[in-house]
């Protein structure tokens, strides 16, 4: 299966600003007992298999045990509703690690799989503000972190990470988070984020 997707991704954690988990590598503990975490994917262009699905959103939920490289990780996938049957297969074939590249390296980690549902997701950039609403399941806004000493200067970012997404991440807050999701009811409002480009190819 050969595949290419460029586009943009942010995700909300437990964890307070900024989590030990993405800055070690999944070694070293959350902040909470458990690690949920919501990672919005948003395809702006991408083939896979022959497949357009430029403009797709696939969205996972997961809940893991604080140390996040023990493994036994319990995770629930969206697919946008907007996405055809073939479509879907072919995203859920790449963000489910089958297809290889940055995802395969999670999928040993998950023991559990929580189901796949199709909703309408909304998935907005807007500067330092990234937003994301799958149907009634998940409604959540982060923005990306510029000291208030320097309200002019860059967003702060963290650099050298292994990370799916990519080595460079914004730092950031929620502004608002609310999730009700695959039995998984959680709030990570003012707790961390981190938004980037992403490129993969397989």
């Amino acid at each position: 299966m050969a595949w290419q997707l460029e586009g943009t991704y942010f995700e909300n954690c437990s964890c307070d600003m900024v989590c030990p988990c993405t800055t070690s590598g999944l070694t070293m503990r959350a902040d909470t007992d458990r690690c949920q975490v919501v990672l919005a994917f948003h395809v702006g262009k991408g083939e896979i298999d022959g497949v357009d699905v430029g403009g797709k959103t696939v969205v996972v939920v997961a809940d893991t045990p604080p140390v996040m490289s023990d493994g036994n990780w319990r995770v629930g996938v969206v697919m946008d509703a907007a996405a055809s049957p073939e479509q879907a297969e072919k995203l859920g074939a790449v963000f489910g690690g089958h297809a290889g590249g940055p995802m395969a390296m999670v999928s040993p980690l998950i023991t559990e799989m929580l189901g796949m549902e199709s909703a309408p997701i909304e998935y907005v950039d807007d500067g330092r503000r990234h937003s994301v609403k799958v149907g009634e399941l998940i409604d959540i806004e982060i923005e990306d972190f510029v000291p208030p000493l320097n309200p002019g200067g860059e967003v702060e970012r963290l650099t050298g990470m292994f990370h799916p997404a990519n080595s460079t991440l914004t730092i950031a807050k929620a502004n608002r988070s609310r999730v009700d999701a695959f039995g998984l009811s959680f709030a990570n409002v003012g707790k961390n984020g981190h938004w980037a480009p992403f490129s993969w190819a397989s």
